[in-house]
Formats: C-alpha cells, structure tokens, sequence
C-alpha cells in the first residue's frame, strides 16, 4: 500500500469488551466485528505515514467467529478480512460515504487478502 514503515496496533478481544468500545465512542449497544481509531483526523500521504503510528485496529473474536461461521471460511481468514478492513479505514478508505467508495474499498479488500493468502 505504499507505507513501509507505518505503525498501528492491534487488540483482538472479546465481546464485552467490544460492546463497551462502541457504546463509549460510538453510542451503538452491542460488539461489532471490527472498529479502526486512527491517530490523524486528516487522510494521509504515503510519504507523512513512513514511520508513523496511523492507529488501532480493534477486533472481536467472538464476532468474527460466528461470522466465520456464517460465511463458511476459516476463523483465520475471516481475523484478516477484518484486520484489512480496519487498516483500510485506518489510510483514508470509507465505504460509508458513497456506493464508489464502497466499491473501491472492497476491490482493495480483494487485493490485499489475495496478498496474504
């Protein structure tokens, strides 16, 4: 994606502890399966994110494994699909904006899991 050096981290955690993330920062009741805090308001250049820390990526594994389930791949896949998610919303991708971003935020999805196998 361009950002060799960029940092972020990582929490895969249970529900309750899910729940509790997106009712304080979101006001929503319930876990998702994945939430993304990026350190930056702005969206960033590849060059202003060498070496920087773009953010955490938050994601249940109670969620994404009934989500494994559903979809019938593997927990592993699915625990990439969500960490490719949240870093995507992490560099400036949004699939809340418009039916284009959407799209363009899931043919990028595509790529990057295709890369990690």
């Amino acid at each position: 994606m361009g950002f060799p050096n960029a940092e972020l981290s990582i929490l895969i955690t249970d529900d309750l502890e899910m729940a509790a993330l997106n009712k304080k920062y979101f006001k929503k009741e319930g876990p998702t399966n994945v939430i993304a805090f990026p350190m930056h308001k702005d969206i960033l250049k590849a060059e202003e994110i060498t070496g920087m820390q773009i953010g955490d990526v938050v994601i249940s594994a109670n969620v994404a494994k009934k989500e494994s389930e559903i979809e019938n791949v593997g927990l592993e896949t699915q625990l990439f699909r969500l960490l490719i998610h949240g870093i995507l919303h992490l560099v400036g991708y949004d699939h809340e904006t418009s039916e284009e971003d959407a799209l363009r935020m899931d043919l990028k999805s595509v790529e990057l899991l295709n890369l990690v196998g």
